[in-house]
Protein backbone atom coordinates (compact mmCIF):
# COMPACT_ATOMS: atom_id res chain seq x y z
CA UNK A 1 0.00 0.00 0.00
CA UNK A 2 1.38 3.41 -0.99
CA UNK A 3 1.52 5.52 2.65
CA UNK A 4 1.36 8.37 0.66
CA UNK A 5 -2.24 7.90 -0.51
CA UNK A 6 -3.30 7.24 3.93
CA UNK A 7 -3.73 11.18 3.84
CA UNK A 8 -6.32 11.44 1.67
CA UNK A 9 -8.70 9.01 3.47
CA UNK A 10 -9.24 11.58 5.71
CA UNK A 11 -9.72 14.75 3.19
CA UNK A 12 -12.19 12.72 1.44
CA UNK A 13 -14.60 11.62 4.28
CA UNK A 14 -14.44 15.30 5.17
CA UNK A 15 -15.61 16.13 1.95
CA UNK A 16 -18.08 13.38 1.65
CA UNK A 17 -19.82 14.90 4.91
CA UNK A 18 -19.16 18.85 3.74
CA UNK A 19 -21.59 17.79 0.67
CA UNK A 20 -23.87 15.24 2.61
CA UNK A 21 -24.47 18.53 5.21
CA UNK A 22 -25.19 20.97 2.58
CA UNK A 23 -27.65 18.49 1.07
CA UNK A 24 -29.82 17.98 4.28
CA UNK A 25 -29.50 21.90 4.68
CA UNK A 26 -30.83 22.73 0.72
CA UNK A 27 -33.19 20.30 1.57
CA UNK A 28 -34.41 21.42 4.79
CA UNK A 29 -34.10 25.14 3.53
CA UNK A 30 -36.91 24.61 0.69
CA UNK A 31 -39.20 23.15 3.33
CA UNK A 32 -38.65 26.13 5.60
CA UNK A 33 -39.11 28.44 2.27
CA UNK A 34 -42.21 26.62 1.06
CA UNK A 35 -43.86 27.07 5.20
CA UNK A 36 -43.81 30.31 5.43
CA UNK A 37 -44.77 31.05 2.03
CA UNK A 38 -47.65 29.02 2.81
CA UNK A 39 -47.90 30.91 5.66
CA UNK A 40 -48.33 34.26 3.99
CA UNK A 41 -51.37 33.10 2.01
CA UNK A 42 -53.21 32.00 4.81
CA UNK A 43 -55.81 34.74 4.95
CA UNK A 44 -58.35 33.90 2.65
CA UNK A 45 -60.86 31.40 4.98
CA UNK A 46 -63.96 32.39 3.48
CA UNK A 47 -62.49 32.22 -0.09
CA UNK A 48 -60.87 28.72 0.94
CA UNK A 49 -64.22 27.67 2.44
CA UNK A 50 -66.29 28.63 -0.55
CA UNK A 51 -63.84 26.23 -3.00
CA UNK A 52 -64.02 23.51 -0.35
CA UNK A 53 -67.73 23.10 -0.90
CA UNK A 54 -67.60 23.63 -4.89
CA UNK A 55 -64.54 20.88 -4.79
CA UNK A 56 -67.06 18.62 -2.50
CA UNK A 57 -69.97 19.23 -4.88
CA UNK A 58 -67.46 18.32 -8.08
CA UNK A 59 -66.72 15.04 -6.32
CA UNK A 60 -70.12 14.09 -6.11
CA UNK A 61 -70.83 14.93 -9.86
CA UNK A 62 -67.78 12.75 -10.95
CA UNK A 63 -69.07 10.31 -8.50
CA UNK A 64 -65.99 10.29 -6.29
CA UNK A 65 -66.09 7.91 -3.35
CA UNK A 66 -67.95 9.81 -0.44
CA UNK A 67 -65.24 11.24 2.54
CA UNK A 68 -67.27 11.66 5.15
CA UNK A 69 -68.63 7.81 4.42
CA UNK A 70 -65.17 6.79 4.24
CA UNK A 71 -64.59 8.16 7.64
CA UNK A 72 -67.33 7.06 9.28
CA UNK A 73 -66.58 3.26 9.78
CA UNK A 74 -63.00 4.67 10.90
CA UNK A 75 -64.34 6.87 13.82
CA UNK A 76 -65.82 4.03 15.40
CA UNK A 77 -62.52 2.12 15.92
CA UNK A 78 -60.52 4.31 18.05
CA UNK A 79 -57.24 2.80 17.27
CA UNK A 80 -57.13 3.00 13.65
CA UNK A 81 -57.78 6.56 14.01
CA UNK A 82 -55.12 6.89 16.38
CA UNK A 83 -52.61 5.06 13.60
CA UNK A 84 -53.94 7.13 11.18
CA UNK A 85 -53.43 10.46 13.13
CA UNK A 86 -49.81 9.43 13.66
CA UNK A 87 -48.84 8.17 10.33
CA UNK A 88 -49.97 11.65 9.35
CA UNK A 89 -48.08 13.19 11.63
CA UNK A 90 -44.80 11.29 12.01
CA UNK A 91 -44.26 9.26 8.73
CA UNK A 92 -44.78 12.04 5.83
CA UNK A 93 -41.86 14.15 6.30
CA UNK A 94 -38.80 11.41 7.88
CA UNK A 95 -39.89 8.97 5.35
CA UNK A 96 -39.05 11.18 2.89
CA UNK A 97 -35.51 12.41 4.48
CA UNK A 98 -34.55 9.14 4.96
CA UNK A 99 -35.34 8.17 1.39
CA UNK A 100 -33.15 11.00 0.28
CA UNK A 101 -29.96 10.45 2.73
CA UNK A 102 -30.15 6.44 1.13
CA UNK A 103 -30.25 7.76 -2.23
CA UNK A 104 -27.72 10.38 -1.91
CA UNK A 105 -25.31 7.60 0.02
CA UNK A 106 -26.05 4.54 -2.45
CA UNK A 107 -27.21 6.37 -5.93
CA UNK A 108 -26.40 9.24 -6.10
CA UNK A 109 -27.39 10.03 -9.46
CA UNK A 110 -31.02 9.27 -8.84
CA UNK A 111 -30.41 11.42 -5.80
CA UNK A 112 -30.39 14.64 -7.72
CA UNK A 113 -32.60 13.39 -9.98
CA UNK A 114 -35.40 12.58 -6.97
CA UNK A 115 -34.35 16.02 -5.54
CA UNK A 116 -35.02 17.81 -8.36
CA UNK A 117 -38.25 16.19 -8.78
CA UNK A 118 -39.68 16.90 -5.38
CA UNK A 119 -38.48 20.42 -5.63
CA UNK A 120 -40.38 21.00 -8.44
CA UNK A 121 -43.59 19.28 -7.45
CA UNK A 122 -43.22 21.60 -4.52
CA UNK A 123 -43.05 24.48 -6.46
CA UNK A 124 -46.10 23.68 -8.21
CA UNK A 125 -47.82 23.03 -5.30
CA UNK A 126 -47.32 26.27 -4.00
CA UNK A 127 -48.03 27.92 -6.89
CA UNK A 128 -51.43 26.16 -6.79
CA UNK A 129 -51.80 26.99 -3.30
CA UNK A 130 -51.82 30.71 -4.04
CA UNK A 131 -54.14 30.22 -7.14
CA UNK A 132 -56.80 28.16 -5.49
CA UNK A 133 -57.04 28.48 -1.53
CA UNK A 134 -58.46 25.28 -0.25
CA UNK A 135 -60.10 24.52 2.91
CA UNK A 136 -59.71 20.87 4.29
CA UNK A 137 -62.73 18.87 4.66
CA UNK A 138 -62.59 19.07 8.21
CA UNK A 139 -62.83 22.53 8.05
CA UNK A 140 -65.63 22.61 5.57
CA UNK A 141 -69.14 22.58 7.27
CA UNK A 142 -71.01 21.16 4.41
CA UNK A 143 -68.96 17.78 4.66
CA UNK A 144 -69.95 17.25 8.14
CA UNK A 145 -66.77 15.37 8.79
CA UNK A 146 -64.77 14.74 12.11
CA UNK A 147 -61.10 16.66 12.16
CA UNK A 148 -59.54 13.29 14.13
CA UNK A 149 -56.18 15.27 14.69
CA UNK A 150 -57.58 17.82 17.21
CA UNK A 151 -60.64 15.27 18.59
CA UNK A 152 -58.16 11.90 19.05
CA UNK A 153 -54.93 12.86 18.88
CA UNK A 154 -51.87 13.28 17.68
CA UNK A 155 -52.62 16.81 16.38
CA UNK A 156 -50.06 18.32 13.83
CA UNK A 157 -52.33 21.81 13.52
CA UNK A 158 -53.80 24.44 16.65
CA UNK A 159 -57.08 26.20 16.08
CA UNK A 160 -57.41 27.48 12.32
CA UNK A 161 -57.75 31.05 13.76
CA UNK A 162 -54.76 31.26 16.25
CA UNK A 163 -52.15 29.06 14.12
CA UNK A 164 -49.19 30.84 13.05
CA UNK A 165 -47.20 28.30 12.31
CA UNK A 166 -49.21 26.89 9.32
CA UNK A 167 -51.65 27.37 6.38
CA UNK A 168 -54.62 25.12 6.88
CA UNK A 169 -56.27 26.35 3.77
CA UNK A 170 -54.23 25.35 1.31
CA UNK A 171 -55.00 21.80 0.53
CA UNK A 172 -55.14 21.33 -2.97
CA UNK A 173 -52.76 19.62 -3.77
CA UNK A 174 -51.73 17.29 -1.09
CA UNK A 175 -47.87 17.10 -0.73
CA UNK A 176 -48.13 14.36 1.48
CA UNK A 177 -49.85 12.16 -1.51
CA UNK A 178 -47.08 13.85 -4.13
CA UNK A 179 -44.23 13.30 -1.79
CA UNK A 180 -45.33 9.44 -0.74
CA UNK A 181 -45.41 8.51 -4.37
CA UNK A 182 -42.20 10.72 -5.68
CA UNK A 183 -40.52 8.52 -2.49
CA UNK A 184 -42.00 5.21 -4.01
CA UNK A 185 -41.06 5.73 -7.63
CA UNK A 186 -37.68 6.69 -6.66
CA UNK A 187 -37.44 3.88 -4.75
CA UNK A 188 -38.89 1.37 -7.41
CA UNK A 189 -36.23 2.82 -10.21
CA UNK A 190 -33.75 1.70 -7.37
CA UNK A 191 -34.75 -1.62 -6.41
CA UNK A 192 -35.17 -5.20 -8.59
CA UNK A 193 -37.52 -8.05 -8.83
CA UNK A 194 -41.13 -7.91 -8.80
CA UNK A 195 -41.35 -6.96 -5.00
CA UNK A 196 -39.97 -3.24 -5.61
CA UNK A 197 -43.77 -2.36 -6.71
CA UNK A 198 -44.63 -2.73 -2.78
CA UNK A 199 -43.37 0.78 -2.63
CA UNK A 200 -46.66 1.87 -4.47
CA UNK A 201 -48.23 0.91 -0.56
CA UNK A 202 -46.60 3.90 0.74
CA UNK A 203 -48.14 6.64 -1.18
CA UNK A 204 -51.94 4.16 -0.77
CA UNK A 205 -51.79 4.76 2.58
CA UNK A 206 -51.07 8.12 2.84
CA UNK A 207 -53.77 8.89 0.36
CA UNK A 208 -56.33 6.78 3.03
CA UNK A 209 -54.79 8.98 5.55
CA UNK A 210 -55.48 12.34 4.70
CA UNK A 211 -58.96 11.09 3.54
CA UNK A 212 -59.51 9.56 6.82
CA UNK A 213 -58.38 12.01 9.30
CA UNK A 214 -59.98 14.87 7.12
CA UNK A 215 -57.24 16.86 6.34
CA UNK A 216 -57.82 16.17 1.98
CA UNK A 217 -60.27 15.42 -0.96
CA UNK A 218 -59.67 12.69 -3.24
CA UNK A 219 -58.55 15.48 -5.74
CA UNK A 220 -55.94 16.93 -3.88
CA UNK A 221 -54.12 13.39 -4.28
CA UNK A 222 -55.37 13.27 -7.44
CA UNK A 223 -54.05 16.64 -9.03
CA UNK A 224 -50.69 15.48 -6.43
CA UNK A 225 -50.40 12.76 -8.89
CA UNK A 226 -50.63 14.63 -12.00
CA UNK A 227 -48.41 17.37 -11.21
CA UNK A 228 -45.93 15.02 -10.52
CA UNK A 229 -46.35 13.09 -13.46
CA UNK A 230 -45.69 16.38 -15.39
CA UNK A 231 -42.72 17.03 -13.48
CA UNK A 232 -41.56 13.67 -14.25
CA UNK A 233 -41.87 14.27 -17.87
CA UNK A 234 -40.12 17.52 -18.08
CA UNK A 235 -37.47 16.59 -15.88
CA UNK A 236 -34.15 14.60 -18.19
CA UNK A 237 -33.72 10.89 -16.85
CA UNK A 238 -31.05 10.47 -14.86
CA UNK A 239 -27.81 8.53 -16.90
CA UNK A 240 -27.81 5.49 -14.76
CA UNK A 241 -25.71 3.25 -17.15
CA UNK A 242 -22.15 5.03 -17.36
CA UNK A 243 -20.73 2.54 -15.48
CA UNK A 244 -18.98 -0.52 -17.63
CA UNK A 245 -21.10 -3.82 -17.36
CA UNK A 246 -17.94 -5.09 -17.19
CA UNK A 247 -15.23 -3.92 -15.36
CA UNK A 248 -11.50 -4.60 -16.42
CA UNK A 249 -10.18 -7.20 -14.53
CA UNK A 250 -6.89 -5.92 -12.12
CA UNK A 251 -3.59 -6.98 -11.77
CA UNK A 252 -2.33 -8.15 -8.17
CA UNK A 253 -0.85 -4.52 -7.45
CA UNK A 254 -4.39 -3.10 -8.09
CA UNK A 255 -3.87 -2.00 -11.52
CA UNK A 256 -6.47 -2.69 -14.27
CA UNK A 257 -5.57 -5.00 -16.98
CA UNK A 258 -5.59 -3.95 -20.32
CA UNK A 259 -7.92 -5.89 -22.53
CA UNK A 260 -6.50 -8.29 -24.99
CA UNK A 261 -6.45 -7.42 -28.43
CA UNK A 262 -8.06 -10.10 -30.62
CA UNK A 263 -5.05 -10.34 -32.73
CA UNK A 264 -2.90 -10.72 -29.85
CA UNK A 265 -2.17 -13.56 -27.54
CA UNK A 266 -1.95 -13.77 -23.80
CA UNK A 267 1.60 -12.49 -23.84
CA UNK A 268 0.64 -9.49 -26.17
CA UNK A 269 2.39 -10.73 -29.47
CA UNK A 270 0.81 -10.63 -32.29
CA UNK A 271 -0.96 -14.14 -33.56
CA UNK A 272 -0.35 -16.42 -36.47
CA UNK A 273 -2.99 -15.48 -39.24
CA UNK A 274 -5.85 -17.68 -39.62
CA UNK A 275 -5.98 -19.89 -42.85
CA UNK A 276 -9.57 -19.76 -45.15
CA UNK A 277 -12.47 -21.49 -44.23
CA UNK A 278 -11.64 -24.79 -46.33
CA UNK A 279 -7.56 -24.29 -46.24
CA UNK A 280 -5.10 -26.64 -44.20
CA UNK A 281 -4.40 -24.00 -41.37
CA UNK A 282 -0.65 -22.82 -41.98
CA UNK A 283 2.02 -22.56 -39.95
CA UNK A 284 3.81 -19.24 -39.11
CA UNK A 285 7.85 -19.84 -39.12
CA UNK A 286 10.16 -17.68 -37.40
CA UNK A 287 11.01 -15.87 -40.51
CA UNK A 288 7.18 -14.85 -41.84
CA UNK A 289 6.35 -11.36 -41.48
CA UNK A 290 3.07 -10.91 -39.91
CA UNK A 291 1.07 -7.74 -41.06
CA UNK A 292 -1.47 -5.74 -39.53
CA UNK A 293 -3.70 -3.57 -40.35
Amino acid sequence: MDTAELPAAPARRAAALRRAVRELGLVAALFLIYKAARVAGADRVSTAVGNGEWIWRVERLFHLPNEAAFQRPVLSHELLVHLANGYYAYVHFPATIICLIWLYVRHPVRYLWTRRMLAGLTAAALALHFLLPLAPPRLTALTGMVDTGSRYGPAVYGPPDTDALSNQYAAMPSLHVGWALAVAVALIAVTGGRLRWLWLAHPLVTLLVVVTTGNHYWLDGIVAAVLLAIVYLVLSRPRTGDQPTHPPTRRPDGRPRQRLSPDRDATGALRAPQAPSGHPAGRADAGDVVRTP
